[in-house]
């Protein structure tokens, strides 16, 4: 053999010799990530069990990006730095959401229980969802805060509606007046609806001497004692009109009708989100939680009555009871929910300080006011708003920054940001913003968004597993969050897959337009048969 065959042939067995090894690791490392993925889908395909969530840090699913000395930021980019900590700030990730509706049930238990819990789930005396087939024409005045409307409903006997209706503003002088100004005006509406008919003549007269029954949507928490009485126990959603808290709101209204001389008779006191949950359950019959995400927010849902150890009153056969849960108290000993610097001076702002947080991290009322507070502080530490920041005296009024203006701004996709320029530079007074500047405001109202988002979806999950309903359910959502604000309802969605897992999607979540005054005429007409 000569020395080149010999080279040749030991070359040929080297190079043999490392495919096969390179054969071998590749099958070893191909079993491995099969074993990996077989792991990882097993474990995605279970829901996170509400009763076995450990305690989380939130920072370990902040963003692992930390800018170092050589990495040059773009003029166009907002800074690195500033979103990282912003990012864990208002970042509240899958662990801590499941600790967080894991909690939320033991306050419900709670509740059910006692009236001296945060959560005062309330007995709403609505023991029956309708079955879809009511008829007849019923008047509801609905108010949810700001804005208020007056209805009549008719029901088609076939899950449907017609509504006509008349919609009105309370103003800030009516809502901090008195209690007598603030119900007077909601009578006048009733009557001034009433009158223009366009269907129907009816005259003074007629007000006063034919009798007219009324639902009456009243979204503060009271104490109800029956399906017509409930007493105010405390205002929010920048209410304050005195002579009411401690008074029944039924009496309120009532007495102001007989000042119109108007022969009208609250049959129903209803909250929003009782009222929703009815109203939609009379086209989708598999309906058990109503919730409201708008100006403020709320959840009611279907209880068995064996479990409201507090309800002492006689069911009169009924197994079921519509709690009105009044979740915008829970949490309000900040146990659970991660707080920022924020929250905390909007809370502070508030009529109602330290009461009701959760509402202030997640309702239309608040999330702008939040949004503000974090511009104006990286206006102070030159971080936005370089070239006129300081110039804006409407960035240091309270509530000059709407929730509004978030939605506008998170729907703004084009390249430089010219929808978001406008808010900043038109509405805010802020002069010469920046491409970056206008990111980071971007990226700002996303993280606040998204952070209530996430938040209203652990209270859902939370709904669900204490009615033991992972199996599906519909849940009817009114308010202009869930239906306006963008990525809102996905963002809810995502974080119910992240904490029920795959049984999140049996849990329906369905937009509920204008539920809460059709609820309120749907229990007023059929009281003798949805109320115990």
């Amino acid at each position: 053999m000569s020395n080149n065959d010999f080279t040749y042939g030991l070359a040929t067995g080297i190079a043999i010799c490392a495919g096969l090894f390179s054969l071998g690791a590749a099958f070893v490392y191909i079993n491995n990530q099969r074993a990996k993925n077989a792991k990882a889908a097993a474990h995605a395909s279970q829901p996170l069990a509400l009763s076995s969530i450990a305690v989380s840090d939130d920072r370990a699913s902040t963003s692992s990006f930390v800018p170092n000395e050589t990495h040059k930021i773009s003029p166009d980019e907002p800074n690195p730095a500033t979103l990282v900590r912003l990012q864990h700030l208002f970042e509240v990730n899958g662990d801590k959401l499941s600790q967080i509706a894991k909690h939320m049930v033991a306050e419900m238990k709670k509740g059910l229980a006692t009236d001296d819990s945060t959560l005062k789930m309330i007995p709403t005396h609505v023991v029956r969802r309708p079955k879809g087939d009511e008829t007849g024409s019923y008047l509801a005045l609905d108010l949810g805060g700001t804005n208020f409307r007056v209805c009549e409903v008719t029901l088609d006997g076939r899950g449907g509606t017609r509504v006509r209706q008349s919609k009105h503003t309370v103003t800030d002088d009516l809502k901090n007046g008195t209690g007598a100004a603030l119900f007077d005006f909601f009578a006048e509406c009733v009557k001034q609806f009433l009158l223009s008919d366009d269907q129907k003549e009816v005259t003074d007269k007629d007000l006063h001497t034919n009798e007219f029954k009324l639902g009456f949507t009243f979204s503060f928490a009271v104490n109800q004692v029956s399906i017509n009485s409930g007493f105010l126990m405390g205002w929010n959603k920048g209410f304050s009109a005195s002579d009411c808290v401690g008074k029944d709101a039924v009496v309120l209204l009532q007495d102001a009708f007989k000042r119109k001389r108007m022969n009208v008779s609250v049959t129903a006191l209803v909250n929003d989100t009782t009222g929703t949950l009815v109203s939609h359950a009379y086209s989708a019959p598999d309906t058990y939680v109503g919730v409201i995400l708008g100006t403020g927010t709320n959840a009611a849902y279907v209880e068995k009555i064996e479990n409201i150890t507090k309800y002492k009153k006689d069911p009169a056969g009924a197994k079921d009871m519509i709690i009105n849960t009044e979740w915008g108290a829970f949490d309000d000993e900040m146990v659970v929910i991660p707080r920022t610097k924020y929250d905390h001076k909007v809370d502070r702002g508030t009529a109602n300080a330290k009461s009701w947080t959760f509402e202030k991290l997640i309702s239309g009322m608040y999330l702008g006011e939040i949004c503000r507070y974090v511009l104006v502080d990286l206006v102070k530490t030159g971080e936005i708003y370089i070239a006129g920041g300081s110039k804006s005296k409407t960035l240091s009024v309270p509530h000059a920054f709407e929730t509004a203006f978030m939605s506008r701004i998170e729907r703004d996709h084009s390249l430089d940001l010219s929808d978001v320029r406008t808010v900043l530079e038109d509405l805010m007074h802020i002069p010469g913003t920046t491409l970056a500047d206008r990111r980071l405001t971007k990226a700002i109202c996303e993280m606040i968004g998204k952070r209530a988002a996430r938040l209203s979806a652990a209270g859902i999950a939370a709904i669900v597993t204490k009615m033991n309903k992972l199996d599906g359910c519909t849940v009817g959502i009114d308010g202009s969050l869930f239906e306006l604000y963008p990525h809102f309802s996905n963002r809810m969605r995502d974080a119910m897959h992240e904490i029920l897992g795959f049984s999140a999607e049996n849990i329906v979540l369905e937009q509920a337009r204008d539920g809460s005054g059709q609820g309120a005429a749907l229990i007023a007409a059929l009281a003798g048969k949805l109320t115990a």
